[in-house]
């Protein structure tokens, strides 16, 4: 047979199938993400615009409480994952997508709305363009994972320590590794999302919960490295 009369594999009914379960699940995981920073939106302003909420979040023990529970919705999401409902899990997450806002409020009183904005768009841009990255590249990124992950530790032990020394070079130095951190991770996670969409019944939406959660917490992190470089127009000062 001539090779012009083989019917290339790309067109396979297989491979279309496939094509278009990744498709979907990705669509998917971008919803779930978006909705949660929608709530986190939500939740800032809500706090900001509200003076009771002000000091119910701020001038309250309330706000330790919120941080824990934070961080232990995270650490249920990513543990139990198998032995949620998709249900229970899509609630945790909107949960942490609500109380993340009304911590994260507090950046609406360190600095200006323009740098605010200004931090947003770039986060924007460099989440978007690594985002594409991590889905039509052909590199494996599997090593990132590793690599960026002990960059991220490195981070959070530098941040402890500056809480301390309050050094500016280091808080420059830790916002500047932290962009190159949490922008590799967006391709990293993105990438991810591929192998997540050949999983099949419910275990999906589970796994398109907690590859949104990944995509938001790398968005946030790297707008608020970037808010902490940009910060010139901190109000503070």
């Amino acid at each position: 047979m001539d090779r012009f009369d083989q019917q290339p594999a790309w067109i396979s009914s297989s491979t279309a199938e496939t094509d278009l379960r990744v498709r979907t699940f990705i669509r998917s995981v971008y919803a779930w993400m978006f909705g949660g920073l929608l709530l986190t939106a939500f939740a800032a302003v809500w706090v900001v615009s509200s003076p009771a909420m002000q000091q119910l979040v701020f001038g309250t023990p309330l706000r330790w409480v919120l941080l824990i529970a934070e961080f232990g919705l995270v650490l249920i999401l990513s543990a139990a994952l198998r032995r949620l409902s998709p249900a229970a899990a899509a609630s945790m997450f909107l949960v942490f997508s609500l109380i993340n806002g009304l911590t994260l409020s507090v950046i609406f009183f360190a600095y200006t709305q323009a740098t605010i904005f200004q931090a947003f768009v770039t986060a924007a841009g460099m989440f978007g363009a690594m985002s594409v990255y991590g889905m039509v590249t052909k590199r494996d990124l599997t090593s990132w994972g590793s690599f960026f992950f002990m960059g991220l530790i490195g981070l959070v032990i530098a941040s402890i320590v500056n809480v301390f020394i309050h050094s500016s070079a280091l808080g420059f130095m830790v916002s500047v590794l932290g962009v190159l951190v949490f922008v590799g991770l967006t391709a990293w996670d993105t990438q991810k999302l591929k192998s997540y969409a050949t999983v099949t019944g419910p275990m999906q939406e589970n796994l398109a919960i907690i590859g949104a959660l990944a995509l938001y917490l790398d968005f946030i992190n790297l707008f608020l490295m970037l808010l902490r470089l940009f910060g010139g127009g901190d109000r503070r000062r």
